[in-house]
């Protein structure tokens, strides 16, 4: 059998979708850069008092440069560009802007995301900025710096009747894919037991073992609504369009959950940090970057040094 036709075979089976063929790599270099040049990156000047902050005592990994360990899990948090060896997307841009803040060039180590925190308490590097979230567990270790909001995204079919959820009552009755022990499985269901209480219908989850399944049901029609990471989602949407966001949910749901750079406990670096990314929003610079890469939902009006964070399970 002649590749194309077993290629055939497999969408026809839903084995394959379109954004892991070369189309959909295409369709995604039209609306994102995801070349290592990255000529259109935002720049940011040097701020003098988020450098004074820094402690005189605090030594990075290679004077004059910011290490940042980053782990790239995909588009558009963090990726690898077309040449398969540079990292770029929203993290790394965010990293670049706050290392131009403090005078320093920028050095992004890619790591794997469940080695960071002891790469970062061994002193591998300065910081770690991968879509790492504030919990009152991790700041028993570690400082934090937030630059994002912590979302999950509801996306649906581009020509569905749904238009907006916010709150359970607007998902009463619909069928949404999720994956199994999430984060938004534990939402959903609660989602479900208020709507049940409420005497509306409950949500019918229904699970699939990855994105590339999902998104399958969804497109298929064989359920409603999509929930999962909004940056991810995201991503698809402004690629594809053929899905589209209805709404927005906190990952810590109904906590706040906000992302943020994590520093070595008591190093003093993080206070620093979070004056650079103030100065960032102040300027424009920080929603650009945001907008960059089709991010603006996750805007934080500030950034706060070891704000409240999810509590321990």
């Amino acid at each position: 059998m002649n590749l194309t036709r077993k290629i055939g075979r497999a969408i026809a089976a839903g084995l394959l979708t379109l954004p892991l063929l070369a189309y959909g790599a295409l369709a995604a270099e039209d609306i994102f850069d995801l070349s290592p040049d990255q000529p259109g990156r935002v720049r940011a000047g040097k701020n003098p008092a988020a450098i004074a902050a820094i402690p005189q005592d605090f030594k990075f990994v290679t004077p004059g440069r910011f290490t940042v360990a980053i782990s790239p899990g995909g588009p558009p948090l963090a990726t690898y560009a077309t040449d398969a060896k540079t990292v770029v997307g929203a993290d790394p841009d965010y990293a670049l802007a706050v290392a131009d803040s403090l005078g320093l060039e920028l050095e992004l180590v890619p790591v794997a995301w469940a080695d960071w925190p002891l790469g970062l308490v061994s002193g591998k590097y300065d910081a770690v900025i991968s879509n790492v979230g504030v919990t009152e567990e991790r700041k028993e270790k570690f400082d934090f710096s937030t630059y994002r909001q912590g979302l999950h995204g509801f996306f649906v079919k581009a020509d569905s009747d749904v238009k907006e959820i916010r709150e359970p009552k607007d998902a009463a009755g619909l069928s949404i894919t999720v994956g199994a022990s999430t984060n938004q499985e534990r939402i959903l269901l609660k989602w479900s037991d208020e709507n049940v209480k409420a005497g509306l219908e409950p949500i019918e989850l229904q699970y699939h073992d990855d994105e590339a399944a999902r998104l399958v049901a969804l497109r298929a029609g064989r359920v409603d609504v999509i929930v999962q990471p909004h940056a991810q989602l995201a991503y698809i949407a402004a690629r594809d369009k053929n899905i589209r966001r209805v709404g927005t949910l906190s990952a810590g749901w109904p906590e706040r959950s906000d992302v943020a750079v994590a520093t070595r406990k008591g190093s003093g670096l993080a206070d620093a940090l979070t004056l650079a990314t103030n100065d960032l929003m102040k300027s424009g610079t920080y929603a650009k970057i945001l907008k960059r890469w089709q991010l603006s939902e996750e805007a934080l009006p500030q950034s706060q040094t070891n704000p409240p964070g999810l509590p321990k399970s």
